[in-house]
């Protein structure tokens, strides 16, 4: 029997913020992308799409499933 995972999003950071907002750099920050090509894992979640939505031209985002402890 499979145990149920939980979906995240893993994000990664493609594209420089150098010549884009503040606000932009700081949704980034907040995801805890700070340098080029770092990858973060977060919680599908509706505030988390928010945010990629607002930074979608700087990264990139794959849907995986994680499996519970």
């Amino acid at each position: 029997m499979k145990a149920e995972g939980t979906r995240c999003l893993r994000i990664t950071l493609v594209k420089s913020p150098i010549g884009y907002s503040q606000r932009q750099r700081r949704t980034l920050r907040t995801l805890g992308l700070r340098h080029l090509n770092d990858v973060v894992e977060w919680p599908d979640t509706p505030v988390v799409r928010g945010m990629v939505a607002k930074v979608s031209h700087l990264v990139q985002v794959e849907e995986v499933e994680r499996e519970a402890a």
